[in-house]
């Protein structure tokens, strides 16, 4: 007798709507355990990152505790060297990098106050209102009080992440350890008939996970490169570390793009201090690359990454930011990823007649055991 296969069919909109509601209650539970979702975030950053060489070493037959050790170890090692040597390149010139700083600060104010007069001289109602004495008088005023009144909450706030920061490393070796133990418990629980299903859903969705941070990297490059080469042609200095700067403080949303295009400001304004359009032709390069970051770059590299298509990627993004804030930017697509195969999956397990079929048998066949040497 011939069974015919069924053919299984892409997510409908219901599978899609139980798809989006996870993805935004997950976003609205994250937001409120942000002191566990930030280290486990970066755990699974560094996961992904020390997972290559770790399989190498078990490749040449060094056991999983061991090849663990020696990578996390390794990994520590390395980073602690860069952070000395980042230390002392730093303190060697001790006056110079103080100066360059406020080299690059006083340029920067410079360029407000011109941009202020110039607003002044354009619009008299501004003159009136003494826009730009006001503005200084609150700079100044906000300066001086800065140490006093946020100063001491910043450093508080930064003491107060250390302890959870500290967990990102404790969990990155426990996943390169028992990762797979892991996977192993969450197979035994799942029926026979589904067990095939469920291994699929496993490597889907550590391959979604995969993908999203290639996609992350992927697209920290290209920022760099597009910023790099729009302030190399305006003609501000450093053009490359700049561009990478920007970039990765970019993957904090609103707050790092700002902090980035503050630095991009400052140094262009400095190194042009008698032309402004040097500065205004920063901002616009700047707004421009965050532009094609936000709907061309990302749903091209983390939209492909996580076979999503563009518009539901860019909807996401703008959803994440209303349920979550800046923690949903932050969290929306790598959960959007894992809803998704995990919700694509188990609609395919619940409408494939010939699985649901395998697990009534099974279960008929369980009961008729269970039940053979009892008399009736």
């Amino acid at each position: 007798m011939r069974v015919e296969r069924h053919r299984e069919q892409p997510a409908g909109p219901v599978v899609w709507t139980g798809i989006i509601g996870a993805t935004c209650a997950l976003l609205a539970l994250m937001q409120h355990m942000l002191w566990l979702a930030v280290p486990f975030l970066l755990a699974i950053i560094l996961y992904y990152l020390l997972i290559p060489p770790m399989q190498r070493l078990l490749r040449l037959g060094v056991g999983q505790s061991m090849a663990a050790l020696i990578v996390g170890g390794g990994f520590i090692v390395v980073l602690g060297l860069a952070a000395l040597i980042g230390i002392g390149w730093a303190a060697a010139p001790s006056d110079s990098w103080q100066e360059m700083l406020g080299h690059y600060m006083a340029g920067g104010i410079a360029f407000v106050r011109g941009l202020l007069q110039s607003l002044e001289d354009k619009f008299p109602i501004l003159h009136e209102m003494h826009l730009s004495k006001t503005v200084n008088t609150q700079f100044a005023a906000y300066s001086e009080d800065f140490v006093q009144r946020h100063l001491t909450e910043i450093v508080v706030s930064v003491a107060g992440w250390l302890p959870a920061l500290l967990l990102a490393p404790f969990l990155t070796f426990f996943f390169l350890r028992d990762g797979h133990l892991f996977k192993k418990f969450l197979a035994r629980a799942v029926p026979n008939a589904f067990f095939e299903r469920t291994l699929c859903l496993l490597h889907e969705v550590d391959q979604t996970a995969h993908r999203y941070f290639q996609g992350l990297l992927k697209l920290t490059v290209l920022d760099t490169a597009v910023l790099a080469f729009g302030l190399w042609a305006i003609g501000v200095s450093s053009p490359v570390v700049l561009g990478l700067i920007a970039a990765v403080l970019a993957w904090v949303p609103y707050v790092g793009s700002i902090v980035g295009c503050t630095l991009v400001v400052m140094v262009a304004s400095t190194d042009a201090p008698g032309d402004p359009l040097v500065a205004y032709s920063a901002i616009g390069v700047f707004v421009m690359v965050r532009l094609l970051d936000d709907f061309v770059f990302m749903p091209l590299t983390l939209g492909r990454s996580l076979h999503m298509h563009p518009l539901i990627t860019v909807l996401m993004i703008f959803v994440g930011g209303a349920v979550a804030g800046v923690a949903g930017l932050m969290l929306v697509l790598p959960l959007l990823g894992v809803a998704m195969v995990v919700g694509e999956t188990l609609g395919r397990l619940i409408t494939n007649p010939r699985l649901r079929a395998r697990h009534r048998n099974a279960k008929a066949l369980r009961e008729k055991q269970a039940s053979a040497d009892l008399v009736a």
